[in-house]
This record gives structure tokens, sequence and C-alpha cells, in this order.
């Protein structure tokens, strides 16, 4: 089998509603997928994490014209040959985004060859039916309800979420921990609730807040400092009790080699579309697994991440034997999001079944993709 074209699609989003984090809101969401096509007719689908239109400058311009010709089954050749070519000036970043979603493409071209799902590929399943977390509880624009905090909480809780995530560190502190409050009094004790910080903090202002959500029984706190400050998780961590996540900004095994070896989180999660895709998740779970940390992978875009999010969750095995039958949460993001609900035909939930079909085991849907396409 050879590979025979390497297409890029930029689809964009643009939202009624704009939703926001610490750092910035959204006022559209875009995801750049990755089509592998080759000479038996096989086509395999894969996502790069980050801007859209530069992760397929990438793919277009380099990795490309390194695809055509070559065998799509030597997926670890494949990566090696093209982090080289862009290692010297990106090994971090979009360059190892653009990868991932060339490497998740030739991982479904191979379920689909042999007519198996990725997940059986990985060793797996260990499960097949995956509960997931609400991502909610953005920030809202001015103009909306007072009570929309208890509106949502309502409406996940009516949808059987078991648990859900929240966004901190865009306020005051004292306003935040007020926003931990009524969230957790509005989803109630059985619901459990992580905060997501998105780097938000200075490491005193992390403990800080942290020490002051402790009464709420948080679940996690996700990317309380900045990712490059290992010193910082590092004394974050040590200062609370509430586990501490991160590593969806971080970058393949040798990024993820540091930020577990210097114990800095206790669940790490790498984002399968921009850590260097299903084949350097599976090197950074072998280094989570070994140092006794949870991996529960970050998960944002399409229906293309979510689908490659599941099949890698199912082959995971878990860190300690006693809670092998606690797989990782998968996250699923709350605000908008049309290129993983009308894209492909995948069934999310509270509870998701790992699609059984060859590859990813998702059909994508050519009338969706063409009226979001905005280049290709």
């Amino acid at each position: 089998m050879k590979i025979t074209d390497v297409r890029t699609h930029v689809l964009v989003q643009e939202l009624d509603r704009p939703f926001g984090m610490s750092q910035w809101y959204w006022g559209s969401r875009a995801s750049c997928l990755v089509e592998v096509s080759t000479d038996e007719g096989i086509t395999g689908w894969g996502e790069c994490y980050g801007p859209a239109a530069a992760n397929a400058a990438v793919i277009t311009e380099l990795f490309r014209p390194a695809l055509l010709g070559r065998d799509p089954g030597e997926r670890a050749v494949l990566w090696q040959q093209l982090y080289n070519r862009t290692r010297d000036y990106g090994r971090k970043g979009i360059p190892v985004c653009a990868l991932s979603g060339v490497d998740i493409a030739l991982w479904d071209i191979a379920g689909r060859a042999v007519d198996q799902p990725v997940y059986r590929l990985l060793g797996g399943p260990f499960a097949t039916e995956l509960s997931c977390y609400a991502s909610a509880f953005y920030y809202p624009t001015e103009d909306e309800p007072a009570d929309v905090i208890e509106r949502e909480a309502a409406r996940l809780v009516a949808r059987g979420f078991r648990a859900a995530k929240m966004k901190v560190g865009g306020e005051s502190i004292a306003d935040d921990v007020e926003r931990v409050r009524r969230v957790r009094a509005a989803l109630g004790p059985d619901v459990a609730l992580a905060v997501d910080a998105n780097r938000a903090y200075t490491p005193a202002q992390a403990i800080d807040f942290g020490e002051r959500v402790t009464p709420y029984d948080i679940l996690w706190f996700e990317e309380p400092v900045e990712p490059e400050d290992i010193a910082g998780y590092q004394e974050v961590r040590a200062a609370l009790r509430i586990p501490i996540a991160g590593g969806e900004s971080e970058y393949t095994s040798y990024g993820f080699r540091d930020f577990i070896g210097n114990r800095c989180v206790d669940i790490a999660q790498p984002d399968l579309t921009g850590c260097g895709g299903i084949s350097e998740g599976l090197r950074i779970a072998a280094i989570t697994n070994a140092a006794q940390v949870s991996c529960f992978p970050h998960v944002w875009g399409s229906a293309v991440a979510v689908a490659a999010a599941l099949h890698f969750v199912a082959a995971l095995p878990d860190p300690v034997p006693s809670r092998a039958a606690q797989r990782p949460l998968v996250e699923l993001d709350q605000a908008p999001n049309v290129l993983r609900e009308r894209l492909a035909d995948l069934t999310t939930g509270p509870v998701v079944t790992v699609p059984d079909g060859p590859g990813l085991g998702i059909t994508i849907d050519r009338e969706v993709l063409a009226a979001f396409t905005v280049t290709t």
C-alpha cells in the first residue's frame, strides 16, 4: 500500500455567543483535519490541535512531499522522519500538532486495512463503555442570566453526567471561589467536580485558591500554573491535598519525561491531536504508567479527536492494579461544537461506547465537511 495524497481541511464554526476561560474568549471554533489517501482506496482521518491554518501549512509544505509514495504502515519510521524534519525549530507547538494529525490518520488506515478498530491494534480494550465528564461552566458573556451556573448544573445532572469540570482563573480568587461554591451546591454531593485554571495563577495564587476550594471536594485542579514552570507545579502539588492535573500544553514523550519525572502532577493530560498523535501518546502513557501517574487525555476538537481519544483510553492500563475497574474519564466539552456533533456518526453523552468499526470507526459526512470548510 502506498500513500497517494495528503489533504488538509480547515473547518470553522462561527459561534452565536462567545464563551471564555481564564485567558480569552472564543468567538469561533476551528479545526484542521488531515485526510490521507492510499492506492488501495483506504482513507484515514486525523486532526491537529491548535491554529488550524498554521497546521495545514506545515502539513502541505513540509509533510505531504515526504509522505507521498510511502507505505502508511511504517508509522514509526514516518513519525521519526517527519519529527526530524522540524525538530530544529519545532520540538513543541504547531509542527508537533501537525504531525499528530498525520499520525492519527495513519492509525485509522492501519485499522481499516485489517478490518479492526484501532483499540485492538493498541492491545485493548480494557473497556468499551467509557464515562465522560462534562467540561463546562465557561465564563459567560455579560448578558447571561444571573442563575446561568444553576441552569447549566441542572442540565448536566438531568443528562446523567456524574462528573464535571469548570473554568477558573478569569476573575479574582474570591469571586472564583464563590463560583466554585455555587457550582458545587448546584451539582450536589454526588457529582464529581474538577477545576481548570488554564495556567492563570502564580504558584502562590494557585495555592491560595486551592486551599480555599478544598472544602468543596475537588476531583482535580488542572493547569494551575504555566506549563514551563516545573518548580511551580512541584510547589503547588506539595502544598495542596487536591490532585494536580496538567499536560495539555506539553508535547512528545521528551516533554512528558521531564514533566512526569519531576512529579509535577497526579494526572497527566496529553492531547493526542497535539502531543504527537496516538504513536507518541503510547510512549507518554508508558512514562505515566511507570511513574504511577494516571493518564486522562485532554480532548478538544471534532468527532475525529474524540474518536481517537476513545480508542486510546479503551486500551490504557491503569498504573495501580487495584483501580483497574476505574477507567480514565473522557473529556466532553459542553460549548457549542457542530464539528463533533454533525461531522461523523459518533454519539456522545455521559457514557460513550467506543466505535467498533474499522480504524477510528467513524464515517465523515462530506456534506458537513464541505459546509464548514474554509480552505483545503
